[in-house]
């Protein structure tokens, strides 16, 4: 019988993430609401559901990062949608104007910054081993970090590289150098879930500084820890995160495939 992919909160995976993070990203959320309907004052304006006074008290909209863009009170090392603040890096680690476009010169951007969480995302692109249209199996070799399933070895379909699996996706990336380092990784489920910007977009991230992203689903290097025979991802068309199965298929809710899913690359400290 097929078993449901586990689902969690993004707003309980953010409140849990470990004191070890440089600081955590709004979520792009600067609405705010009545019981249905969108209020129809800018969240920065005091009379926004009547601020904290009202009867929709300690909305999302009302605080943070974005409550501070909205109201041109926060000063960003980047740039970035709303409370977000992102910068470029090229291929040579530099780091680029706003402007940068893609490319594959040194100067040539490929990797951004969150200024925020300190950590550096891969960007992908539209063919050669980034290629936004490549898919990967969840495969782990390391028995410190896999929960004693390895997954299931080169099951995707990928440009590139030597194999379309997780581990050798990592590998072929460091042997590449991309942004001049060698130390990417899978990214945490809740590494993953910084990314997540909610105001309704979709794909939901920041488009200007993550282009080519599909519309679905991401994997994580998170083995899910009650049943690790799953892995966590998040789903990049409502933010939302679950997990499908590490070994051979996944389930999706009305079907089983048994080709991999799409795969992010982050470096920098984990948390």
């Amino acid at each position: 019988m097929p078993r449901l992919p586990h689902t969690l909160l993004l707003v309980l995976s953010f409140a849990a993430a470990s004191v070890h993070a440089v600081g955590l990203p709004d979520t792009g959320q600067d609405a705010c609401y009545s019981n249905i309907v969108v209020d129809g004052v800018v969240a920065s304006n005091t009379t926004s559901i009547a601020r904290d006074a009202g009867s929709h008290p300690r909305q999302d909209c009302l605080y943070g990062r974005d409550a501070a863009t909205a109201a041109s009170a926060l000063t960003k090392t980047g740039a970035g949608a709303k409370g977000f603040d992102y910068s470029k890096i090229a291929n040579d680690g530099s780091v680029l104007a706003a402007g940068a476009t893609l490319g594959t010169n040194s100067t040539d951007w490929a990797c951004t910054k969150d200024n925020i969480t300190g950590l550096t995302w891969e960007v992908k692109t539209a063919s050669g081993l980034r290629n936004n249209a490549s898919t990967y199996t969840w495969y782990s070799s390391n028995a410190a970090s896999n929960g004693g399933i390895v997954g299931t070895a080169n099951g995707g379909t990928c440009s590139g590289g030597t194999g379309c699996d997780t581990e050798k996706f990592v590998a072929n990336v460091n042997t590449a150098s991309l942004c001049s380092y060698t130390d990417w990784r899978m990214p945490t489920q809740r590494e993953l879930l910084t990314l997540v910007y909610a105001d309704g977009s979709s794909p939901s991230i920041d488009p200007t500084y993550f282009p080519n992203t599909p519309t679905s689903h991401f994997w994580s290097g998170s083995s899910y820890v009650s049943d690790p025979i799953f892995a966590w991802y998040v789903y990049f068309v409502y933010g939302s995160s679950g997990t499908f199965k590490k070994k051979g298929d996944y389930y999706s809710g009305v079907v089983h495939r048994t080709d991999g899913i799409h795969v992010r690359l982050v470096r920098g400290g984990q948390f």
